[in-house]
């Protein structure tokens, strides 16, 4: 019989606290920052709360995987091991690295994920990393299906795959916009995110394209309804973007995608989940209601018509609730059968196309008073970027997850013997000695009931066989104290059992799939160029950070603009743009430059 593959939901976490609820809503894992060297500068965590969560997660056999993914310099080398060290005494899953540098520091024998800012969307990169000894890719964010499914039948270590949150525009760790522009380089975790900003694309001619828009910014992506196919496709962990979002985000997104994989594994056997305990939650998970650009499948079905970018606003639209119906002087009213409710924030673009937005002091049904005069036109189409009565209801606990047990209470020669197994098949046998006597009233309920009192633990009694002689009577305190004791005894079985995993072998003979390495290796200090030399790679080129290149591509997309604003060349005849198009903001011109073979766009700096 085929074994079920290992499907892990992997959430993020901006601390230790919103790691636990992302548990407690059902990730198999979670990944959050370490104190130092995350590409999320602003999220790092002390060692103690790591601590603290990784023994919180494995109590349900999840994991902690630590975003150690940013470049480090040779004077960092040093403080980096030593953390990886501090990780791993304190049990942490796997290390999510960019600088291949890590591998040749001494460091324990600690899991190593290859980040997205590896760049990996070929077979061929894929297989290199895993004769590096990686127990895990995430892949590029740009893969189609079935160049998902290319990589998937060329390699046996796990794919894992973004599903939802925020995208970059760049193909990850190929962006040096932020670096070249204001000194905060992306791939040491210091993006000023450059492709949020408002644009104005002129022509080759002068001519004025688009004046003022977020011609970079992109949608947000959402895979729910292709899940199954990612599955089949061979992918193994599915990530939630968001090591920057709030509690309310993380514990909606998670409980939302939990959701929807257990009603496929309901149906699909080959497949389970990656950890224990059923999680159950209080509100009804609803992925609009959380910070969204608009949604977007990305290229999963290569390209298409459907729209990647959100050019208006790089802001939360959130959900649609509805059209302005009609105006007066103090509120509207609102054509829609979305309730509204006092608090809620709506957002819009009004007649000039800006983005605005209002707060709800007073809904009347579908009359809204506004806390401050807004000037709103009638037929308005209205977005709700707040909803005040689902952030409130998120803000207390909302998520329980237990695992099933079943207990077995019968007599052994001396007294009374207690029974525990797991739902992974942990099992554990608690004795007491002690004398019974035959009650006169029936015991058999009040003893399941007794043993069943499982609720500040994170058991839950699926199902307890009595298997006593007659009717006998078994003092609560008794009972208590078995089932008290029992369940330490399954507490520190399980946490005997779990295990990291450890580093795979290293095939140092294994060649890099490119002769040479330009700045877009990365390589920022002599371990890593020590490790491309030694698998084969004779020219090297410093990072970009290290030494910037003049004239150097800065961002590779494959989201195209001309293509955006329905001027591709593939398209059939039609009115096509003077070249070279340009970005102006704030003084500052990046120059655009299109692959048409690859379908890719690339932006250079434009010299002053």
């Amino acid at each position: 019989m085929k074994i079920a593959r290992r499907i892990e939901l992997l959430a993020p976490a901006k601390n230790a606290e919103i790691g636990q609820e992302a548990i407690l809503h059902g990730a198999d894992a979670v990944y959050i920052g370490a104190p130092r060297f995350g590409a999320r500068y602003a999220a790092g965590n002390s060692i103690a709360d790591l601590a603290r969560l990784a023994d919180f997660a494995h109590r349900f056999d999840a994991r902690v995987y630590i975003t150690l993914n940013t470049l480090l310099r040779d004077n960092e080398l040093r403080e980096a091991e030593q953390l990886i060290h501090q990780l791993y005494k304190i049990g942490i899953d796997a290390l999510i690295v960019q600088d291949m540098g890590i591998t040749r520091l001494d460091i324990p024998p600690i899991a190593l994920h290859a980040s997205t800012q590896t760049d990996n969307r070929t077979p061929e990169k894929v297989k290199f990393l895993e004769q590096c000894g990686f127990s895990q890719v995430v892949l590029a964010r740009e893969l189609s299906l079935n160049q998902i499914e290319e990589i998937a039948r060329s390699v046996q270590v796990p794919l894992e795959v973004f599903i939802h949150g925020a995208l970059c525009v760049s193909y990850s760790g190929q962006c040096y916009l932020s670096e070249a522009m204001c000194g905060r380089s992306a791939n040491r975790g210091q993006c000023a995110q450059y492709c949020r900003l408002p644009y104005t694309l002129i022509d080759g001619k002068g001519n004025i394209v688009a004046k003022d828009k977020h011609l970079l910014s992109l949608r947000d992506l959402n895979q729910s309804d292709r899940l199954e196919e990612l599955l089949d496709a061979g992918v193994s962990s599915l990530k939630i973007e968001g090591r920057l979002k709030e509690m309310a985000y993380v514990k909606n997104c998670t409980a939302y995608y939990r959701q929807k994989l257990d009603r496929i594994f309901a149906h699909r056997p080959e497949y389970r989940r990656a950890s224990t305990g059923a999680t159950t939650v209080s509100f009804t998970p609803r992925l609009e209601k959380s910070f969204n650009r608009g949604f977007t499948h990305y290229f999963l079905d290569g390209r298409t018509p459907d729209p990647v970018a959100s050019p208006d606003t790089p802001k939360s639209l959130g959900e649609y609730v509805g059209r302005v119906k009609q105006t007066d002087r103090n509120s509207f009213t609102v054509a829609g059968i979305t309730p509204l409710h006092n608090g809620d924030g709506l957002c819009y673009f009004n007649e000039k196309g800006q983005f605005e937005g209002l707060r709800v002091n007073r809904a009347e049904g579908n009359r809204i008073v506004p806390a401050s005069p807004a000037r709103i036109a009638a037929n308005t189409e209205l977005y709700r970027n707040l909803d005040f009565e689902f952030e409130k209801q998120l803000a207390r606990p909302t998520g329980e997850r237990k695992i099933d047990v079943e207990i077995k209470l019968y007599t052994i020669p001396d007294g009374l013997a207690l029974s525990i197994t797991d739902e992974g098949g942990h099992h554990i046998t608690i004795r007491e000695n002690t004398t019974c006597e035959t009650a006169r009233t029936p015991q058999r309920e009040n003893q399941k009931k007794q043993l069943g009192k499982l609720g500040t633990t994170c058991y839950m009694a699926g199902r307890i066989d009595i298997d006593l002689p007659d009717n006998l009577f078994i003092p609560a305190s008794t009972l208590s104290k078995l089932r008290q004791k029992a369940v330490e005894s399954l507490d520190r079985a399980r946490r005997i059992a779990y295990r990291t995993e450890t580093r795979k072998a290293e095939n140092k003979n294994f060649p890099y799939p490119q002769p040479e390495l330009t700045y877009l290796g990365n390589v920022s200090n002599r371990l890593a160029e020590q490790f491309y030399r030694e698998h084969g790679i004779s020219r090297i080129e410093p990072a970009f950070e290290l030494k910037p290149v003049e004239g150097a591509s800065l961002m590779f997309t494959r989201h195209c603009i001309r293509y955006m604003l329905g001027y591709c060349t593939k398209m059939p005849a039609g009115k096509q743009l003077a070249e070279p198009l340009t970005l102006l903001y704030k003084g500052e011109r990046l120059t655009l430059h299109f692959d048409c073979l690859a379908c890719e766009m690339t932006i250079q700096k434009e010299k002053k």
